[in-house]
């Protein structure tokens, strides 16, 4: 194997696993802070169908990235409403906030699929998807504020009697989370894959949610998770190039069959993801108590 096909793999695997990695630190800030948000793919797609949309409307892709993010805001701040003033059930809400998404963005995007555009470069947002993982690390082991979402996800009431507002701490966790999906998306539909289709994320939320279980909620090794998915969906095209006679489907969920088996393995010593994840994840906070 020459350096050059070397090179030319890193490459394909930094650019398949920006979108993860973006998502994945996203909903790693989310859950950190005691919400767990099964509604990456929704945000995902929503994302993706407001940035592609507007950028056939407006030309622009400053805008695009912009009300993509929004759309993410919007969305997250529905989920944050019925989870934190509401007090609905953090999963069924997640999994209800998935389907709006596929629908929403099905229903958006109908009349642009097929719709020709300029792809940017993807190299920005895989320098920038580092830059998130780094600064997220440094705000939550280096920073006051970090310490305090930190102490929120461990135990709400401690952080409440101590004078912090849990609510408004979970809002913008949840917040930032719905952004980096929404930034995710829009990074599918306009430098990774420049166009629209429905489901265009192909499961992808659902890899960034198992990738904080694997990461064992360390910002740092949302990275290495991603990698390896990335790693096996490059395996499985060079599998198909080296004339390996298997079913197309089977090299199609190759990837989710290795996270899932990865999750098996983290999953199977139950006092370290006991020890690693928030205290507080999925309860419900009363202010009133």
């Amino acid at each position: 194997m020459n350096i050059d096909l070397i090179i030319g793999i890193v490459q394909i695997i930094l650019i398949a696993t920006t979108p993860l990695v973006f998502a994945g630190i996203g909903e790693l800030v989310t859950e950190k802070s005691g919400v767990l948000n099964l509604g990456v793919e929704g945000m995902m797609l929503v994302g993706a169908v407001t940035a592609f949309v507007t950028l056939v409307v407006t030309n622009s892709y400053i805008l695009a990235f912009i009300f993509s993010i929004i759309s993410g805001i919007l969305m997250s701040s529905l989920f944050a409403f019925l989870v934190l003033v509401l007090m609905s059930n953090q999963v069924a809400t997640g999994l209800a906030l998935t389907i709006f998404g596929i629908g929403l963005s099905s229903m958006i995007g109908k009349n642009y699929i097929g719709t020709p555009i300029d792809g940017l470069t993807p190299w920005y947002f895989v320098i920038l998807s580092f830059l998130i993982v780094f600064f997220v690390s440094y705000f939550f082991y280096k920073t006051k504020s970090g310490l305090i979402l930190r102490a929120v996800g461990e135990s709400h009431n401690s952080a409440h009697a101590l004078g912090y507002s849990v609510l408004k701490i979970r809002l913008l966790a949840i917040i930032f989370g719905g952004s980096m999906c929404a930034l995710a998306g829009s990074y599918m539909s306009i430098c990774y894959a420049p166009m629209w289709q429905e489901g265009m994320t192909a499961g992808r939320g659902w890899i960034a949610l198992a990738l904080v279980v694997f990461a064992t909620w360390k910002p740092g090794r949302i990275l290495i998770g991603a990698y390896i998915f990335g790693g096996v969906t490059i395996l499985q095209m060079n599998l198909q190039a080296f004339g390996l006679r298997l079913p197309a489907q089977f090299f199609n969920m190759a990837p989710y069959i290795a996270t899932m088996l990865v999750l098996v393995i983290i999953s199977s010593n139950k006092l370290r993801i006991k020890l690693s994840a928030p205290a507080s994840l999925t309860l419900p906070f009363y202010k009133g108590r």
